[in-house]
Formats: C-alpha cells, structure tokens, sequence
C-alpha cells in the first residue's frame, strides 16, 4: 500500500496565507497540514508516498526533508500548475497508481488518524470516504443506497437543500486497488483528460465510474471521526477548534467563540439557553415561507417594532423599546447610569461588564445554595449608596427565584429609596409559579407602580429564537425609553425580527406547551443529576441547572463531554469561591437523557 497527495494547486483563497507558500503548508495551531497528513501516514507502513508538487514545489520539498519522515517520499512535479487542475496533476502519477493499492488524497486536508484507519480496515478495493452532509460543506455530494453504492453526484451548485438529510459529501480521501486503477480508473482518466482537456477534475472520473452498473467504486461512510477542508480563512479558524492540541484548549476555543455552534453539527449545546420545544413546526413553516421575502426588503423602523411589542406584551408604545437582542438593550441602558451600581453575585455578566469595576457594589448570597429573597436584598443594600440595582429573576446562573409578591416589595422599597430598579425577566416563563401572564411585570399598572422600574426580556431565551435577535425594555420612564429608541440604530431589528414579532401572538397556545414540556424536562434532568455521584444540583427555576462538582474538577468534566460533542458550562472562575461549578441548559427529554448517560460515564 502507498499514498498519494496531490499538492500542486496555488490556495489562492487563503490569500497572505499562501503567498509564497503551498497550502499543505499552512498551519493549524502551530503545525502544517502536510506535516500532520504525514506523520499519520508514516505510521501505516506504508511503501512509499507519492508527492505531486506544482506551485513553490521545491519549497515544499525543502521544508518535508526537514521532517524526517521514515517512509520514503517520491515527488512528481506539475509544471503547468496555474493552466491545470487536479486531474492534470494525478495523469502525471498514474503509473503510480498502477503499480500498487494507493490513498489518495488531497494536501487542503485536515483530519484524526482514524480517518485513515477507516479505509484502511475496510477490505473493499475501491472506495471513496464520505461523511453526512454539514452546512459547513461546499462541492459535490452524492446520495447512496444502503449497499454504499453510489446512485447519484450532486454538483455544488445543484444542490436541492431541502434534500440535505440524503447527501453524503466526498472528503476528498480515496482507497484505489491498483487492479482498479490499472484496468479501470486510469484508463478512464485519461480518456476523460483526452477528451475534455487538462483543467478537469479527476473526480468527475470517479463519478463516471461509480455510476456504472459494475458498482465496482463504493463509499465508505465516517461515523463521527474529525476532518475538514480548508479553502479559507474561515475554514482555518473551525479546524484550529477542531484540532487544538490538548482537550482543554479545545474546550477554551470552542467556548471562545460564544455561539455560531451550527459550524459544529455534531455539536450538543448544553451551555447556551433557549427553550428546545419551542418555536413549533407551523411557525417554522410558515417562516421558511417567506424566507425570500424578509430576505431581500427592509425591515420597518422603530416606531412599528415599538407597536408590534406593545400589542404582543401589552404594555403601551410609548413604554416600550425593541432591540437587537437583549444585549442591544441593556448597553444601551447600563451606559445611561452614573452612579452606583448594586449587583448580586454570580449573575448574569452583561450587567456588570458594562459598568466600571469602581462603580459596583457587590451582594454575595450567604444562605446555602446561593439562595436569597427580597428582605436579604433590601437589608444589604439598604445602607449602600446606590444609583440603580440589577437583579435577574431567575436568577443565572444559580436558578434563583423572587416571587411576584416579594418583588413589589423591592419595588417599592427601590420607590421609597429613589433607586433605579432593573429586573431582568428573561427566564421568569419557566417558573412552576404560574403561567408567564401571573408572573411577568411586562404589565402597565405594574410599570406605573413606579417610573424608576425597568423590565428586561430575552426574547431568544424562552422563545428559542437567539439567531433572530430580539429583547424588549419597558419602563414607565418615558423619556429613557425615548431616549434608547433614538440610540440605536434606525433599523437595529431586521425583517426576520420584525416578521416573529409579527405572528407571534397567534402561536401563543404553542408556546404555553412548549413551558410545560421544558418543566417536565427540568424536573426529570434534576433527578437525574441528583443520582450522579460528583454532582450536587441547585434547584432551578430557569431552563438551566447549576451543580456543584464533589471530588473532581468541573473542567475536567467539561472536556470529557466535550470529547463526546456535549458542550456545557465551567462555572468555577465566575463563582470563585474555592469550589467546582457546571451549569447544564434543560434541553429535550432525549438530549437531556444522552448528557446524563455521558456524565454517569464520565
């Protein structure tokens, strides 16, 4: 057996990066991707490996002698590499392919050694490696039937989206039988380059081939081994994640990148907050329908967000304020305070990251399980000199939870005392307390109560909708409310906001199902994490769960779940009190069994 890499194209897309380099010669994390293709090759006795080098060839030859590969390399060089293309480039190498069993593969690839092992322990002669179709993937896919027998190519530019769950895509690595190669794909190739000239590609003679009704060329289908392709620069910061060094620096890269999680599709996202049961297959629907239409015209302006929210949350235009999220909201709003600011600790750190570290006056909880209420609020900020006071209710990530009766307490208290009260409400539709019209403060008679309350909502979170991008400010304050539609910008919310903010009341009923699936979901995640040994669950009322970690260390359980493509959060550097934290979302009943399977097995 011996290996073939193609390596004459110039990677004109990784731009500065392949300026007076290949691209096999690009790093991922400190390493080539020729130098990490074969060192994994060289630990497969392999005879030899067969090298096509075209642009800056002598460069790469220089820089793999310094590898001290132990397999010998043969080179064969393209000339014409900027004329050419790849089928070009194996033409000149098929007296190769002839002469024994040969991988071949292409040098933009980035890949674990199991990949390899994968062609290699299948016995079949011809085989090209695949993997389901991801987003992330671009060019020709191909569907199978279930004898791995190729029944259809699907260029790049044909392919039907709403069919995706049927496409496999090619990696690009092939296993050739040089009795294939010599009776049957070589000839082939060069019938096919005779006939429509030198700037081909070789796999669309892999595709001729497969479609024969000799079904002599099979797929060998990965099942969850890590590779990518890398065209561009994008492509290059995925497989940096992908292949970091060590678990935890992948845990820190993935972690870093905070959300854009459907570049990882195998990816279980146990960290970021959303509801799972909820938007519904109708509303789904009926949004996919008018994709092209909120695609290409633009959204309203304020003052039509602004009445949209009012008739979905029943508080008065002049009252309210839509943004780009809630993040949008509370910069805008926390840049508006002068003075100090009362925070509990932990919580959710938008907050205190937008106002300055001098500024803050800091509530830690002393009651067992960072429990607290209204009284212990009241009687640690009474004496404090404070402009404004932030509480999230739920709290996150603690999962704490001030009743409604105990809020108008603060609330007048904060009335009393003339202190701005911001309470954020993101996740209060998950409590068992009541129905979200029971508990929310999104009320006019309760804004009224005082003018210095201010209620902020995460529409992403309880609706499941954060790639939308909504939140909601509402507030008596007329003149701050004003004031924030003026800040941001004339059309912060786009078509696809505007369109959910739009249907969204008749869906109401849905949504109320989808409230009552995620408690059921919570209260059986909890039970489940009460049994795991190492784990000591907080009670919750949000659609998360904070567990502190007994006898091990938290990120040590974070990268093992990451190893398995469950992603949660490492709690311990945001609480800081010499103990080991994890948060865990409330994802579906299914998903949430999968974690607790894994975390039992950790």
């Amino acid at each position: 057996m011996q290996a073939m890499i193609l390596a004459a194209g110039m990677g004109k897309r990784l731009k500065e990066l392949t300026r007076g380099n290949t691209k096999c010669m690009v790093e991922v994390n400190g390493i080539s991707l020729i130098e990490r293709a074969l060192r994994i090759l060289d630990k497969k006795n392999l005879s030899r490996i067969v090298i096509v080098v075209g642009y800056e060839g002598q460069k790469l030859i220089d820089y793999i002698a310094t590898l001290d590969i132990k397999t010998p390399i043969r080179y064969v060089n393209n000339p014409i590499y900027d004329k050419t293309n790849n089928i070009y480039s194996l033409s000149l190498a098929k007296d190769y392919l002839c002469q024994e069993d040969t991988l071949l593969l292409e040098s933009d690839l980035i890949f674990e050694e199991s990949v390899i092992d994968a062609l290699l322990d299948d016995e079949r002669p011809a085989l090209a490696l695949v993997d389901k179709f991801a987003s992330w993937m671009d060019g020709t896919c191909m569907e199978l039937d279930e004898d791995d027998c190729i029944v259809n190519f699907i260029p790049g530019k044909h392919l039907d989206f709403s069919e995706k769950e049927n496409y496999y895509k090619t990696v690009n690595i092939y296993k050739l039988s040089s009795h294939f190669s010599a009776n049957t794909y070589v000839p082939f190739l060069c019938a096919y380059e005779k006939a429509m000239g030198e700037n081909e590609y070789y796999e669309s003679v892999i595709k001729l081939i497969a479609l024969l009704e000799t079904k002599e060329f099979r797929a060998k289908r990965l099942n969850g081994q890590v590779w990518y392709e890398i065209d561009n620069i994008q492509d290059l910061n995925i497989a940096e994640s992908l292949f970091a060094s060590d678990e935890a620096e992948h845990l820190d890269k993935i972690t870093s990148r905070y959300g854009g999680f459907w570049r990882y599709p195998k990816l279980l996202d146990f960290c970021y907050l959303v509801n799972p049961y909820y938007p519904p297959a109708k509303m789904m629907e009926e949004l996919k329908s008018n994709f092209e239409t909120l695609i290409t015209q633009y959204p309203s302006g304020m003052a039509v967000n602004a009445l949209l929210a009012s008739n979905n949350f029943g508080v008065r235009t002049e009252h309210i304020v839509v943004g780009n999220g809630a993040a949008e909201l509370i910069k805008c709003l926390m840049e508006k305070i002068t003075g100090n600011v009362g925070f509990i600790s932990p919580t959710f750190e938008e907050y205190p990251n937008r106002c300055c570290e001098e500024k803050r006056i800091i509530y830690k909880p002393h009651k067992e399980l960072y429990r607290y209420d209204a009284n212990d609020l009241i009687k640690f900020f009474e004496n404090k000199d404070i402009e404004s006071l932030v509480l999230i209710n739920p709290d996150n990530p603690s999962g704490n939870y001030i009743e409604r009766d105990d809020l108008f307490l603060l609330i007048d208290w904060a009335k009393e005392k003339g202190i701005k009260l911001i309470i954020d409400e993101s996740f209060v539709d998950f409590c068992d307390k009541g129905l979200p019209e029971e508990l929310t403060l999104l009320k006019e008679d309760v804004l009224k109560r005082y003018q210095g309350l201010y209620v902020v909502k995460s529409i992403s979170k309880s609706y499941g909708v954060p790639g939308i991008r909504l939140g909601i400010l509402a507030s008596a304050d007329e003149e701050l409310i004003k004031e924030t539609k003026k800040d941001v910008s004339i059309w912060n919310i786009n078509s696809f906001g505007e369109f959910y903010t739009q249907i969204m009341e008749k869906y109401n009923k849905d949504y109320t199902k989808s409230l009552r699936k995620l408690k059921e979901a919570r209260k059986e995640l909890a039970k489940g994490l009460e049994d795991i040994s190492y784990l000591h669950p907080y009670p919750s009322q949000a659609n998360y769960i904070m567990c502190e970690v007994v006898g091990r260390q938290a990120r040590d359980i974070c990268c093992a779940l990451l190893k398995q493509d469950i992603l949660i959060k490492d709690l311990t550097k945001k609480l800081n009190d010499g103990k080991q934290y994890i948060r865990i979302a409330v994802r579906t009943k299914e998903e949430n069994a999968k974690i607790l399977e894994c975390l039992r097995n950790v």
